[in-house]
């Protein structure tokens, strides 16, 4: 009851506090269902209670928000069935349908009692969103766009998306690097999330970043370790979707389920069922390509080696003919060499003596004409300066003149000269 002062009637704030709780009790006497969001479980470990916050959106706003209460109990069988349809926890970020009572406590305030949650709705309600991107996808005409992006014949240089600490990561390197076959694949990790709210945006950002260095790659793999349908629901994000739609080389996707194919995965150039299957996927493909050409060398191989055999007999007896013909002819021309020596030197000799004699008669004739020995026949020179007089028009009266004979010299004054004239006519 309240308190009378003053005219005015004062209550205690648990009074008022009763009053609500009771007005509530009986407004909100009995449980009914509830859509909303569950943006954080706010599970406690030591008591095991949640405190869930319960949000409503519209437009990406919220439109209201009220605090939830989820016992130990109920927690428990509820987290159960959440594992057994979808093979996920209760967790964070994902939309509900749960029965719930309203409750108001003095130190508390109101919250929602959370009874129970209806985990066909939380799938259901992933199955409209995937339902609506492949719609819009098939609407704008790019839903087959990757699958028809040509892979190289040799796809060896991947482009990962993926968390390193993430075993799916570890399991698709680890089978790339240790193929039986030895052949070599180039990787670069792109980091990012893999599910949650964030991870669609954070697989868009490295997904432009590899657009922007598209040669260096050959292919785009994304990498997630094994989880279920809720951890899967960015992947049916319209947005990632149309991006490896568009991609300008083909996204490769393992990751990690075997329940329905998401969105990202049906639009994707090709999908595994996990990592590890990606990669034999893989090794694969360079196997197809290299398998062929490694049976064409051997087939090459033996075709030559048979060849080889089967001519190895001819070629010998080629051999022996060859080196008997060689032999052959250079005997024969052994002959012939020794037969034009001969010969040459024969002629050599004719030659010789033919032009030996040649030269004793003129080496009679120069010894003969010898000008001393013309002298001594009675023939004189005579000299003017040093020179043979030729003309005696070269000679003029007072000219001093020397004539050689056999026995010695005369020197003489010219005093007149005559001419020949006999000659002269």
């Amino acid at each position: 009851m309240p308190n009378l002062e003053f005219d005015r009637s004062i209550f205690t704030l648990q009074e008022v506090a009763n009053s609500i709780s009771r007005t509530i009790l009986l407004r909100y006497s009995s449980a009914f269902w509830v859509q909303a969001e569950m943006n954080k479980l706010n599970f406690y470990q030591r008591s095991g209670h949640c405190y869930p916050e319960l949000v409503e959106k519209r437009d990406g706003k919220i439109i209201a928000q009220m605090k939830a209460t989820l016992w130990k109990e109920d927690y428990a069988r509820i987290d159960a069935r959440f594992r057994s349809l979808l093979n996920e926890p209760l967790k964070d970020g994902i939309k509900i349908l749960f029965q719930a009572k309203v409750t108001y406590d003095a130190v508390h305030g109101l919250s929602l009692w959370i009874m129970d949650i209806d985990p066909a709705y939380t799938l259901g309600d992933l199955e409209r969103e995937k339902l609506l991107s492949i719609q819009r996808l098939r609407t704008e005409g790019i839903f087959d766009d990757n699958k028809s992006k040509q892979l190289p014949l040799l796809p060896k240089r991947i482009a990962v998306i993926s968390i390193e600490t993430s075993k799916g990561y570890a399991d698709f390197i680890n089978v790339l690097q240790h193929n039986p076959f030895g052949y070599p694949f180039f990787h670069m990790l792109f980091p990012s999330l893999l599910q949650g709210d964030k991870a669609a945006a954070q697989i868009l950002t490295q997904l432009k970043r590899i657009k922007k260095v598209r040669h260096h790659f050959d292919a785009v793999a994304i990498i997630r370790g094994g989880g279920g349908d809720v951890g899967l629901s960015c992947y049916n994000h319209y947005q990632l979707a149309k991006a490896i739609c568009q991609f300008p080389i083909p996204v490769l996707t393992g990751i990690g389920h075997s329940t329905n194919e998401t969105v990202s995965e049906l639009v994707a150039h090709t999908n595994a069922i996990t990592p590890t299957k990606l990669a034999e996927w893989l090794i694969h493909q360079v196997h197809q390509f290299a398998l062929p050409v490694t049976e064409a060398g051997n087939r090459i191989a033996h075709a030559t080696e048979m060849l080889l055999s089967r001519n190895t007999h001819e070629i010998q007896h080629l051999a022996k003919s060859l080196r008997a013909a060689v032999h052959a002819h250079i005997q024969e021309e052994g002959y012939a060499v020794k037969t034009y020596r001969h010969n040459l030197w024969s002629f050599s000799q004719r030659y010789i003596t033919q032009h030996m004699h040649h030269l004793l008669l003129q080496e009679n004739t120069i010894q003969h004409l010898d000008p001393a020995k013309v002298l001594q026949r009675g023939y004189s020179i005579t000299l003017h300066n040093g020179k043979p007089i030729t003309s005696i028009h070269s000679l003029q009266t007072g000219n001093i003149l020397s004539t050689k004979l056999a026995t010695g010299t005369i020197v003489s004054v010219v005093q007149s000269t005559e001419p020949n004239h006999e000659q002269e006519k």
